[in-house]
């Protein structure tokens, strides 16, 4: 057994050292961009957050295992990483001691002839096996050659994924052979329970030679497999622990992630601030979290396969933006990690390392990055937590804030936001006009909170100018005042939250009308807050308190399913329709308010629900989210359109949802398909809360 020992330390030595140098690369690329402290900083303080999500996300799978039958396989491949390791220490102990003894019969000590450690050997590595087969069965169904771009496949490095297929598959039966000429040679810690192993070796002759190869071929099998991990995409078994640890919490969906320099919050009023450097502008501006990203990206298509701009012939694929973000990454590293002076460097790499990230010529076509919604399927599908949201927000705000380039038509938004405090450019004392629509008096705040205001109802642009909105506004104040819960408005103090300006990439407007609108809530002493719009009602939750403003938020239907619920409103008219489901993103993926609006209608006498096939988690965007509320789109079929062919398979009476821009988008939609006689002429868009006012108040 010396030469086996001898030839297994080479082998293991040179794969070691081969991984390791590439190890070192791939932390020094990741570590030339911006520091993120504020993911090692909650990592740190959120320990108990963090190994929660290390288990159900890591080890428990809870992603992938929503995509049966690929996540039941991948969570066998899985497992048996982790359970072989055992194996791979019996096999190198084996090799030692029969360098040293002459007999390889190593077991690992305390458990190392326990009956069930064998049984979990065998059987996870059979499991393994299926789980290939599966795999393949899945690659070769969804093939892109077959599917095109229906594929989620497609745009993956395919050759890679078989590669890696092929080596688990030889480290398997490696192992089995190894296992079982140890057992034909009495060399074998378990007399029970590897059923397979065992199996084996009552079939094979005892053969000391065929045990040795046995041995070497599959350590070597495992060390080649090492080396072709490193370079490839497969990377995220090491990797992809790392992202979940440092993604930002809960699931990197809610608010935006914060505009940084150098790893500090962006302060506008900085007069040494360079405004060149807002957002990413090049590949060196990634932080070694975005860098974990490229890094973990599996290229598995689950993102690209929810994507609504994606399945709208769009040419945005969130798979696609971090992969080619990583392949572009890897072009230039040399000359990032060596900091080479440009003049040394030959005209093709002068061009490659000049390239913008953002242009008709750059690694990602404008056309991609303005194509997004911020729904969060990808986000939200994503098995390893890559924040492809996040990279879509730096690279606009760059493009916004240094370059001035983003489509024509959302300049008139900003110009509205700036000048009058709203996307539709109108005068702020409109926004107290629908109190004078109510047979009852809503209090205004004047300078302080009325004392006996239990909330302040934040009515947003949309609620207070919107003719469709402001029919869901009227619904819930009256809903509220029924109930006899208190509450305030701010009428024509009340700006904009800034959320059309923050997702555009107009980080510095979103802080200006953010910063106003604190002042105004803090001044009149705000503590709790309800807002319909979604878009609000994230932004107020989730991104003021990243600049000083933190208040109780609910959306309108958690406080409207809470009063149903305390029997302050009932439910007594029925409404004999039947009604689909839309769930807003910004309500739903966004904040997780899924039951809900749901258990509202299912409150209401004489309703039938019928759900979408996309819903809830999986549910499909209306088309507005990432400021795309003021932007034409031109590029392939109308998202709204699409969601609407798909409220239509349901045959509703009616749509309902809880947003405002989600109403304007889905009835623009239906009055198209009205038109051209595709829908029936009563088929409306309500908000939950118009249902339930119509079923509170008796007929007239």
């Amino acid at each position: 057994m010396l030469w086996v020992a001898i030839i297994g330390l080479i082998m293991t030595v040179l794969a070691v050292a081969v991984a390791g140098r590439r190890a070192s690369f791939l932390y020094k690329l990741a570590t030339v961009g911006p520091p993120a402290p504020e993911r090692i900083e909650y990592a740190r303080t959120h320990a108990a957050d963090e190994i929660k999500a290390q288990l159900v996300e890591v080890f428990g799978q809870k992603k992938l295992l929503k995509w049966t039958p690929s996540g039941v396989a991948h969570f066998f491949v899985m497992w048996a990483f982790f359970i072989l390791l055992t194996v791979y220490i019996e096999a190198y102990g084996a090799i030692i001691q029969g360098a040293v003894t002459g007999r390889p019969d190593f077991h690992i000590p305390l458990i190392g002839q326990w009956a069930v450690l064998g049984f979990l050997q065998d059987f996870i590595a059979v499991a393994c096996v299926l789980g290939l087969a599966a795999f393949a069965v899945i690659r070769i169904k969804n093939s892109p050659k077959a599917l095109g771009r229906r594929s989620r496949f497609s745009g993956s490095h395919l050759g890679g994924a078989w590669l890696v297929l092929f080596m688990i598959f030889n480290i398997i039966w490696t192992l089995f052979l190894a296992r079982g000429a140890a057992a034909a040679n009495d060399n074998f810690p378990y007399s029970s329970g590897a059923f397979v192993s065992l199996a084996l070796g009552d079939v094979l002759p005892a053969s000391s030679l065929l045990e040795e190869i046995a041995l070497l071929l599959h350590i070597g099998f495992m060390l080649v497999f090492l080396v072709i991990v490193v370079n490839s995409k497969h990377l995220h078994i090491f990797t992809a622990p790392l992202n979940v640890l440092f993604s930002r919490r809960p699931d990197g969906l809610g608010g935006a992630s914060e505009l940084r320099l150098d790893g500090k919050p962006v302060d506008f009023e900085d007069e040494d601030l360079d405004a060149e450097r807002l957002g990413r502008g090049k590949i060196g501006d990634t932080t070694w979290k975005g860098f974990l990203d490229f890094y973990s990206c599996t290229e598995c298509g689950r993102c690209q396969s929810q994507c609504p701009a994606w399945n709208t012939d769009k040419p945005l694929s969130p798979k696609m933006l971090i992969l080619d973000q990583r392949d572009h990454a890897f072009k230039v590293a040399p000359y990032l990690l060596a900091g080479a002076p440009k003049e040394h460097a030959d005209t093709d790499v002068l061009a490659l390392l000049d390239k913008p990230l953002v242009g008709e010529e750059g690694v990602i076509h404008p056309d991609v990055l303005w194509s997004c919604t911020n729904c969060g399927a990808c986000v939200e599908q994503c098995p390893v937590d890559i924040e492809h949201i996040d990279h879509i927000l730096d690279m606009r705000r760059y493009q916004v804030m240094v370059e001035s380039s983003f489509p024509s038509e959302a300049g008139v938004m900003v110009k509205n936001l700036e000048n009058k405090g709203n996307p539709w450019g109108m005068s702020e004392m409109k926004r107290a006009d629908w109190i004078e629509e109510l047979d009852f008096e809503v209090e205004v705040v004047d300078e302080k909170m009325p004392e006996d205001a239990d909330y302040l109802f934040w009515v947003g642009c949309a609620g207070a100018l919107e003719d469709r909105a402001k029919k869901t506004t009227k619904a819930v104040a009256e809903l509220l005042h029924i109930a006899g819960v208190k509450f305030a408005v701010l009428g024509p103090m009340e700006a904009c939250t800034g959320d059309p300006a923050r997702r555009l990439g107009m980080e510095y407007l979103f802080n200006m009308l953010a910063q106003q609108n604190i002042e105004t809530l803090n001044e009149a002493g705000v503590k709790k807050i309800v807002a319909t719009c979604p878009h609000c009602f994230n932004t107020l939750a989730n991104e003021y308190p990243q600049l000083g403003g933190t208040y109780e938020v609910v959306h309108h239907t958690q406080l409207l399913a809470k009063l149903v619920d305390e029997g302050l409103l009932t439910p007594i008219t029925p409404i004999e329709e039947k009604i689909t489901y839309h769930d807003p993103c910004f309500l739903g993926r966004h904040n997780k308010v899924y039951s809900q609006p749901r258990d509202i209608m299912s409150k209401v006498p004489g309703v039938q629900t019928q759900e979408m096939h996309r819903h809830k988690d999986r549910g499909f965007c209306c088309g507005a989210g990432g400021a795309r509320m003021w932007m034409e789109e031109r590029i392939g079929k109308r998202i709204n359109t699409e969601r609407v062919d798909e409220a239509l398979t349901t045959n509703p009476d009616t749509v309902s949802t809880a947003c405002p821009f989600c109403m304007v988008m889905l009835g623009d939609a239906i009055n198209e398909k009205k038109n051209n006689g595709e829908a029936k002429e009563s088929l409306e868009v309500v908000d939950v809360a118009q249902l339930l006012i119509k079923s509170v108040k008796s007929p007239s």
